[in-house]
């Protein structure tokens, strides 16, 4: 008989979890930013694989975005993109900045867990 050692339980659902809860586009470079903060209304939410409260978002914000779809969702791998980070003055995470057309609407950004009511209070907030 194998000696295999299998991943922890809690490793497999974190994976799958990311998989399936994150529906929403992963930021791919710099010049992506720039052109998605120019064009139209979005939500950029700054979380990292490794980050409990980060995770704490997954089961719920595909409904978020399917009530709020009158902005796009844009995710962006904070250990990815610490410069963008610095620019934006986003030190905690998870986080959601909000641009139209160039221009910031909004920011709820800390290092605190956020629940549900509290990404849709701040949505509601933008408009």
């Amino acid at each position: 008989m194998k000696n295999e050692t299998a991943l922890p339980l809690r490793y497999n659902k974190k994976k799958t979890q990311k998989l399936e809860g994150l529906t929403m586009q992963e930021l791919q470079s710099m010049e992506d930013f720039k052109n998605l903060k120019e064009n139209g209304t979005h939500i950029f939410l700054f979380s990292a694989d490794w980050c409990p409260d980060c995770r704490f978002l997954d089961p719920f914000m595909p409904e978020i975005e399917k009530e709020y779809s009158d902005y796009t969702f844009v995710h962006v791998d904070r250990d990815k993109f610490l410069d963008l980070c610095a620019d934006l003055d986003v030190y905690g995470i998870p986080s959601f900045v909000a641009f139209r057309d160039g221009k910031e609407i909004g920011r709820f950004v800390s290092k605190d867990r956020k629940t549900k009511e509290e990404v849709e209070k701040f949505i509601e907030s933008l408009a």
